[in-house]
C-alpha cells in the first residue's frame, strides 16, 4: 500500500461500483434521511509536479438519486427540488487542490446544481493506494462537507405543526472515493 500523495501522478477514473456520492439531511427535525447518486463519471489528473496542480471533474446524472423510497425520489426529481427535466446534471470542477496538513487534500471547486454554481471545499482523508487482484492501481479518499441546499435553489419545504420544517436546509455530503489509475 502506498501512503504518500506524491505517488499519485497520472489520470485516475472514479470507480462507480466502489465509490459513494452520498448525502444526509434531517427529516421532520427528528430523524435523518440518507441518499446517494448512483450514476456518475469523474476523473482526477495529477501532474508530475504534484498534487497542487491536480484537476478533478465529476458529472452526476441527477435522476440517479436514490433515497430508498420511490415516492421521495420522485419528489426530489420534480421542480420542487432538482427540476431534473431542465437540469439533468450536477457538475463539480475543481479550482484548487492542496494538501491539508493531515495527510489528505482539500479540494475546492465549482459545484453546479439546478443551474446555480457555488464554490465548495471538501476536506478529504487519503486512505492510501494499492494494487487490486485484477492489476488495477487504486487510491481511496473519504470526505465530508456541509452545504445549504437553498443556496442552490432547492428551496421547497413544509412547516410542521410542532414548529420547524419538514426538510433541513443543511445537507451533509458524504463522499467515499475509489479511483483507478488509467493505463
Amino acid at each position: 500500500m502506498t501512503a504518500n500523495l506524491t505517488d499519485l501522478t497520472g489520470t485516475w477514473t472514479l470507480d462507480p461500483t466502489h465509490t459513494r456520492l452520498g448525502f444526509v439531511t434531517r427529516h421532520a427535525m427528528i430523524t435523518k434521511v440518507r441518499g446517494a447518486f448512483n450514476d456518475f463519471t469523474g476523473t482526477v489528473t495529477v501532474p508530475a509536479e504534484g498534487i497542487e496542480g491536480a484537476k478533478a471533474e465529476v458529472t452526476i446524472n441527477a435522476s440517479s438519486i436514490d433515497t430508498r423510497n420511490a415516492d421521495r425520489d420522485g419528489h426530489l426529481k420534480s421542480n420542487d427540488f432538482f427540476d431534473m427535466e431542465n437540469y439533468p446534471e450536477i457538475t463539480f470542477t475543481s479550482t484548487k487542490i492542496a494538501p491539508n496538513g493531515s495527510g489528505g487534500v482539500d479540494v475546492t471547486g465549482d459545484l453546479t446544481i439546478k443551474g446555480t454554481t457555488k464554490s465548495v471545499t471538501v476536506p478529504f482523508e487519503y486512505e492510501g493506494s494499492a494494487t487490486d487482484p485484477f492489476g488495477n492501481q487504486r487510491a481511496g479518499f473519504e470526505g465530508t462537507t456541509t452545504l445549504n441546499r437553498t443556496d442552490f435553489g432547492l428551496t421547497w419545504n413544509a412547516a410542521l405543526e410542532t414548529g420547524g420544517v419538514l426538510v433541513s436546509e443543511k445537507i451533509t455530503l458524504e463522499l467515499e472515493i475509489s479511483a483507478i489509475k488509467n493505463a
